[in-house]
């Protein structure tokens, strides 16, 4: 797909409000099933609250707006610009907060994704603060772009690039994308939130394809906390 044929698609849904108003996967659904938001659907997200409540599989406005300013801003720095993921620390670990976005058709999938351990001391299941730093075991927020592909101590993983002040030290921590047992949707039934990782976007172990069939390398990830 052309940068032309990108621009073309995102300035139609900017113009019809499906990417403001947030993008929608099935709702109760963690993974995988899609559809794009009805024209009621976006006629009551344009009445919501500028600051809606976290729900699963929304993508919410004020981040995804964040996301968009900081896939501009990277300019070259991301070689594929056609779709992107977006984890929203703002949900907690129960919720799938890993957003998977197609910028040209406004489809998103939605995926359960853990936080650094460092974040989240008292494992409450909720993102408490971020860190750049060496050791801190925490998660870092800004923008990510996609490396290559490995084979670690958590196996299959892809290393992670950090475009930003606030996780430039991403690749030398090792903050990778890989799957995890305790990032299993299973973890929630029986504990109520998932497991912590180092500081790494951790999946579940049947996410794990899927998430390097939709990024593949050269794709943007934000993270924040909005």
């Amino acid at each position: 797909m052309h940068d032309h044929d990108i621009a073309r698609g995102r300035r139609a849904l900017l113009k019809n409000g499906l990417l403001f108003a947030g993008v929608m996967a099935v709702p109760g659904a963690v993974s995988s099933a899609t559809r794009r938001l009805s024209t009621a659907e976006l006629q009551a997200a344009a009445k919501a609250p500028a600051a809606p409540l976290v729900s699963p599989n929304v993508v919410r406005p004020e981040l995804l707006r964040q996301a968009l300013a900081s896939l501009d801003r990277q300019g070259s720095r991301v070689a594929q610009r056609d779709r992107m993921g977006i984890v929203d620390f703002t949900a907690g670990s129960s919720q799938p907060r890993f957003h998977f976005v197609d910028l040209a058709s406004g489809r998103s999938t939605s995926l359960l994704v853990a936080h650094g351990s460092g974040s989240d001391p008292a494992h409450t299941g909720y993102l408490k603060r971020f860190s750049n730093d060496f050791g801190s075991n925490a998660s870092s927020e800004g923008a990510f772009v996609t490396g290559d592909y490995y084979v670690g101590k958590h196996g299959r993983s892809q290393r992670l690039i950090g475009l930003d002040p606030t996780n430039c030290n991403a690749l030398g921590r090792a903050l990778v994308i890989h799957s995890a047992w305790y990032a299993n949707p299973d973890m929630i039934r029986t504990h109520g939130m998932l497991g912590r990782s180092q500081g790494c976007f951790a999946v579940g172990e049947k996410d794990l394809d899927q998430v390097f069939a939709r990024l593949g390398q050269g794709r943007m990830i934000y993270a924040a906390k909005v």
